[in-house]
């Protein structure tokens, strides 16, 4: 019995799992990012690299796990590196806005020194 419930709640697990994946992509293998960024975890800089639809309009900000804004950059470039020399150990959280304020992509990074 406990064999059965483990099995189904793999199976399950899976089957989820699969299907937050799918929802993660637009067409078919094409990342849904438009955004890539590097070294995570960073330790004096971190680069944003735009992977796809770049745009001039974009905006980039970070804020600290408290909610408190650390950086904005308006109209960024398709390559940005934000230096980190103020930033503590820990997670951030990024968001990229279009041009018309619409947000199109957050995410996490960690910053560890």
């Amino acid at each position: 019995m406990k064999r059965f419930i483990l099995s189904t709640f793999l199976l399950v697990s899976i089957a989820a799992s699969a299907g937050a994946q799918a929802s993660r992509t637009a067409f078919g293998n094409e990342p849904a990012t438009v955004l890539r960024f590097f070294p995570n975890p960073a330790v004096s800089n971190i680069t944003f690299d735009f992977t796809r639809n770049y745009d001039k309009g974009y905006t980039i900000q970070v804020y600290n796990f408290l909610g408190r804004k650390l950086y904005e950059s308006v109209n960024v470039a398709p390559r940005t590196s934000v230096n980190l020399a103020d930033y503590n150990r820990g997670v951030y959280i990024y968001q990229l806005y279009d041009r018309n304020g619409k947000m199109v992509e957050s995410g996490k990074f960690q910053v560890s020194k």
